[in-house]
């Protein structure tokens, strides 16, 4: 029996988001099925995090047990001929002992990518080839707003505010994780930049609630829009009120760019 860590990239536009779901097509459930065609063993693949319907991945990590005496490299290339072009393997490697997608995780990195309005108000006009991948925002945002509230979350944090409820939180929890319950995260970055014409929030911290990051985003839109004041981020923080913060940003601008181990 082999555990083999497997590094995969994907567009989540055409899935249900990573985790298996009947009668939907997932990431998970994809990978899965390209895993029983090349092995003809029936195994579910672990991600590192529940990526939901159109998130994207840059470096989703999963792990995965086989019997099969296959070689990585081969491996890797019968995945990729086996899986749609929506989903690439790029690395699969033999993990130590006991190692877990999930489980084994220390920090996670999410960028939001935003195709913002032009600064004269005339709007600008995002490429069809870019639209699945960011938000086009209607409205006209202050980068340099957006970029001194940023850092008000950094550090450990009750991010209730910025969480949706999960729908299926204890059927994931795990021991080895102290409190599934608790809202208490830390964040070590949290940035705002420009780059190649686009607005992009890069996010990293030791783990993220569910919608945590775009609704941040949606936050953080709200305050470059002029609708919540830079310095509120303290306040929403200790409202614990997810009514309190701004709304849940689209789904295609996300990207998981990077898991730590």
């Amino acid at each position: 029996m082999a555990l083999l860590k497997c590094i995969l990239t994907y567009d989540g536009t055409p899935y249900s988001g990573w985790q298996i779901q009947p009668s939907l097509p997932t990431v998970q459930g994809t990978l899965a099925a390209a895993i029983k065609q090349v092995t003809g063993e029936t195994v579910l693949p672990q991600g590192s995090g529940r990526t939901d319907t159109g998130v994207h991945a840059l470096a989703q990590v999963a792990s995965f047990e086989i019997t099969v005496p296959i070689p990585a490299a081969k491996l890797q290339h019968a995945l990729n001929r086996a899986l749609p072009q929506s989903v690439r393997v790029l690395s699969i490697e033999i993990a130590e002992p006991g190692f877990h997608a999930r489980y084994s995780a220390r920090c996670k990195t999410y960028e939001y990518r935003i195709f913002p309005q032009l600064s004269d108000g005339t709007g600008g006009i995002c490429s069809p080839m870019m639209a699945s991948f960011v938000w086009d925002c209607p409205w006209l945002l202050n980068l340099r707003m957006m970029q001194q509230a940023a850092p008000g979350i950094l550090g450990e944090h009750d991010f209730t505010t910025f969480a949706a409820s999960d729908p299926d939180l204890a059927a994931r929890r795990h021991p080895e994780l102290a409190d599934a319950r608790s809202n208490l995260r830390r964040v070590d970055v949290s940035e705002w930049s420009e780059r190649d014409g686009l607005f992009v929030y890069r996010v990293t911290g030791s783990g993220f609630l569910h919608h945590m990051v775009r609704n941040l985003v949606g936050t953080f839109v709200d305050i470059g829009a002029g609708r919540i004041p830079s310095e509120s981020i303290s306040a929403l923080l200790a409202a614990r009120d997810r009514a309190a913060a701004g709304p849940t940003a689209p789904a295609r601008g996300l990207f998981l760019v990077d898991v730590e181990y």
